[in-house]
């Protein structure tokens, strides 16, 4: 295929632009639905906008550059396509952020928390956390249903929108599969690391990397070969990138995860990282896991002797080792996907990105 010159930085950001305009013209087309009903909505709509007004767009960025890889070109529709990805991702953010009884997203108060502060806020009857764990988990369910709106709406051909459709479906089904599954790592107390990265894969890897690649492949009319081959590159870089998220969570600076510093700690997830941490820990350690994990009130001391611990059991070590070799693993295997050189080029700073979260 031809080679055409290697995108800088500018074109990420460009992208990211034109995203917010789809959103933001989407939502300026859904809003007046829901004035229509009642002016009382504009609670949720507001919580939305500010929802899907930042992000990194890791998912439509491999969705476009699936895209561009298999050939299609560029236009307003497929940015469209890819926008209905941020939707998704909201439903997911929202609706995780209940089930991990979240405080933060993004620096600001969880959405749940932002209608429990409403409801006290204007004195209203009932308990304030019930209607705001209400209030998110129909936000959640809106979002999902517009994510479907936003993209069988946009202006592709038949065919390719119902390719496009089946891929959507089956990563839908997949999160909410994988996010069963991490109720049930929690439920159970955690398990072996292989559980805990089943989790990771349905969770977050498949819909955050491969799917949005297989999604911009369908829109394009690719060849299997290359579906096949953006699973190759997909599927590890999207373990890579959920497991640099669990150190993150652990590790992370609050000024560039928006969340305070070990959450995931305070939260009791059962990751991949923890799980490596147990595998190893003498009977003190194991007890110290045990005692401070999933406690809401762990103090900053609580949180470093957690660190210690999965540092001192190797566990941190591990992890950053398995990422570096997912990282190679997918890197290797995009150099035989039939893609455009372009195209391989910014997959490849992507992979950089989602793993090394310099975007």
């Amino acid at each position: 295929m031809e080679s055409t010159p290697a995108p800088g930085p500018l074109d990420t950001a460009d992208l990211r632009q034109r995203v917010q305009k789809a959103l933001d013209g989407f939502l300026a087309r859904q809003v007046p639905l829901l004035d229509g009903i009642s002016e009382e909505l504009g609670h949720l709509t507001d919580a939305l906008g500010e929802l899907v007004s930042g992000g990194k767009r890791l998912r439509p960025a491999f969705c476009y550059w699936g895209f561009r890889g298999a050939g299609g070109e560029d236009g307003e529709a497929v940015v469209e396509a890819c926008a209905a990805l941020e939707l998704f991702q909201a439903c997911a953010l929202v609706h995780d952020d209940v089930m991990d009884g979240s405080d933060t997203r993004r620096g600001r108060p969880a959405v749940h928390r932002r209608f429990a502060s409403l409801h006290r806020a204007e004195g209203w009857v009932g308990d304030p956390e019930a209607f705001g764990t209400g209030a998110a988990i129909l936000l959640g369910d809106l979002c999902l249903a517009w994510s479907d709106e936003l993209l069988c709406g946009t202006d592709v051909p038949a065919d390719r929108l119902a390719a496009a459709q089946r891929v959507f479906d089956l990563m839908r089904t997949e999160l909410m599969g994988g996010q069963y599954l991490d109720l049930l790592e929690q439920a159970r107390g955690g398990g072996s690391v292989e559980r805990a990265l089943r989790v990771a894969r349905y969770k977050s890897a498949k819909y955050t990397i491969e799917r949005p690649l297989h999604l911009g492949a369908a829109l394009a009319g690719a060849d299997p070969e290359v579906l096949v081959g953006y699973s190759g590159y997909g599927l590890p870089l999207g373990e890579a990138f959920q497991l640099r998220d669990d150190v993150l969570g652990v590790f992370g600076d609050p000024e560039a995860t928006g969340k305070p510093a070990g959450d995931d700690l305070r939260e009791g997830k059962r990751t991949a990282l923890v799980a490596m941490a147990l595998e190893s820990a003498t009977p003190g350690q194991a007890a110290a896991v045990r005692r401070h994990l999933g406690d809401p009130h762990l103090s900053a001391e609580g949180v470093e002797q957690l660190r210690e611990v999965i540092q001192d059991t190797g566990a941190l070590a591990r992890v950053e080792a398995l990422i570096e070799e997912l990282t190679r693993d997918a890197l290797e295997a995009l150099e035989a996907v039939p893609v455009t050189d372009q195209a391989r080029q910014v997959l490849r700073q992507l992979a950089a990105a989602a793993t090394s979260r310099s975007v």
